[in-house]
């Protein structure tokens, strides 16, 4: 509820001063009075229901003034429709699942910071059409652009890294998902390639994948997923010893991937840790925004009436109790 004149509430401040003035009027006007020889003869006299009718009257009178500076104020319902035409951004999500995903040096390893993270990225796209394309030595689609995100968040869940053979041929995994967005009718396009590796397998080369996605005016970001150290521990599970650690090279081609996401309109991030990661994606949420037109209908409906009506009946029956029942003038 609205109040479209809350000035009246002021009025509010005024009842208590008129119920001094009231109280001071009655106690000092002159009454008529009758002469006793003992007072004492009256004491046992007790207060009639009258003299708490009376009260209660005054106190009818001045609910009833409350109510109608109440209505004064003219409280409103207000009901809101908002209509919105969004235009979403098709996405599609690239991912590096080669063996080196499995280092450890983003917690519990890379590829699972990376699977989380994105899921984390579909669940704020609420608006966009969200695809998946995952590569090593060859790439293949796991989820079409489509706006069933719950589809896209249990393939990331089961999301493996044997379903193709090891290797990385990055150029193989961007231009898989240029082929997806090639007849997207979206005005945005968008690939977010993540890898942790050079470019070492695939028969399309890594600048050529982002000159056909520039050709058909796709943005592609690309991010190098990996510490900044030389080397990163990689788990090897022994059937005799168990499972250690050896070191693996770090090997990003930052210049690589730096071109081709400048050849796109985009940008390149690099990822040494899972705060660092979360950021990479929180940030590319922020520059590649939806647009949303809002439009607000409010409706107003007067509803006055519930105080304006009690408040007069009210007032109504205070002065006629005055002017007959607990008439006090003789």
């Amino acid at each position: 509820m609205i109040w479209e004149n809350p000035e009246w509430f002021l009025a509010l401040l005024a009842l208590p001063v008129l119920a001094f003035i009231q109280w001071w009027y009655g106690k000092n006007r002159r009454m008529p009075s009758m002469v006793f020889s003992r007072s004492s003869t009256l004491s046992g006299v007790q207060s009639g229901w009258r003299v708490y009718g009376f009260f209660g009257m005054l106190g009818i009178q001045y609910i009833a003034l409350m109510l109608i500076i109440i209505a004064l104020a003219r409280p409103q319902n207000e009901n809101v429709r908002v209509e919105q035409n969004v235009e979403g951004i098709d996405i599609v999500l690239v991912i590096d699942i080669s063996s080196s995903m499995l280092a450890e040096d983003m917690q519990p390893n890379r590829f699972i910071a990376v699977r989380e993270v994105a899921k984390d990225f579909v669940r704020r796209r609420i608006h966009d059409r969200i695809g998946l394309v995952v590569f090593a030595r060859e790439s293949i689609t796991l989820v079409p652009p489509t706006l069933d995100h719950r589809l896209v968040q249990n393939q990331l869940e089961l999301m493996d890294m044997g379903i193709v053979r090891d290797g990385t041929a990055i150029g193989m995994g961007v231009a898989t998902a240029v082929n997806r967005l090639r007849d997207s009718e979206a005005e945005n396009r968008v690939i977010v390639l993540l890898t942790d590796g050079e470019n070492n397998a695939g028969e399309i080369d890594p600048i050529t994948s982002s000159q056909m996605a520039a050709a058909m005016g796709i943005r592609l970001y690309t991010i190098g997923a990996s510490t900044g150290a030389e080397t990163a521990p990689y788990p090897i599970d022994d059937p005799v010893f168990g499972r250690r650690y050896y070191n693996i090279r770090v090997e990003i081609d930052e210049q690589m991937l730096t071109e081709m996401a400048h050849n796109t309109g985009g940008r390149y991030f690099r990822a040494r840790d899972n705060r660092e990661l979360e950021q990479v994606y929180r940030e590319i949420d922020t520059l590649e925004t939806s647009v949303i037109d809002e439009i607000i209908y409010r409706d107003r409906v007067d509803r006055y009436s519930l105080f304006l009506f009690p408040g007069v009946s009210l007032l109504l029956l205070g002065f006629i109790l005055d002017k007959t029942l607990f008439r006090t003038e003789i």
